[in-house]
């Protein structure tokens, strides 16, 4: 029993992490506010990556944010990076553009720091252009060719 009740908490822990990094950034004045645009922000990219990609993010996402991104079924067609902020916006009450975009980046951006950066560019590699900047990462654009 005592075991079951150390793997709760760790697991819980695992989840408080990055909620708390994603409440500082984006300067949410409540842990449960920071919590639901988490939940909403992963619930979206869960539904944009897909293959190897999305296994490997659910296996080193805490075991909530794992459920999160896995459970979404896949878009039938990739969406700019506007697009996937307006259907943000759209699962927000009383969201713009601009405050989806915010809530986007600050959950977003923590992901690097919970999961690695090698990971994060494999993501942003099958999702459209335009995506690296809501993960706070420059967006590299390949030379032309000559």
């Amino acid at each position: 029993m005592r075991q079951a009740s150390e793997a709760a908490a760790t697991r819980s822990r695992a989840w408080t992490r990055p909620v708390d990094e994603v409440r500082e950034a984006g300067q949410y004045t409540t842990t449960a506010e920071a919590e639901r645009v988490t939940r909403i922000v992963l619930s979206a990219l869960g539904g944009h990556v897909v293959g190897d990609e999305r296994v490997a993010l659910a296996q080193v996402l805490p075991p909530e944010a794992a459920w999160v991104v896995a459970s979404q079924i896949p878009v039938t067609r990739p969406q700019t990076a506007a697009e996937f902020v307006d259907g943000v916006a759209a699962r927000i009450e009383g969201a713009t553009p601009a405050t989806a975009r915010w809530d986007v980046s600050s959950v977003l951006s923590v992901l690097p720091k919970v999961v690695g950066d090698d990971l994060i560019d494999r993501v942003l590699g099958v999702l459209p252009p335009g995506y690296a900047l809501l993960f706070g990462k420059a967006e590299l654009v390949p030379p032309a060719a000559r």
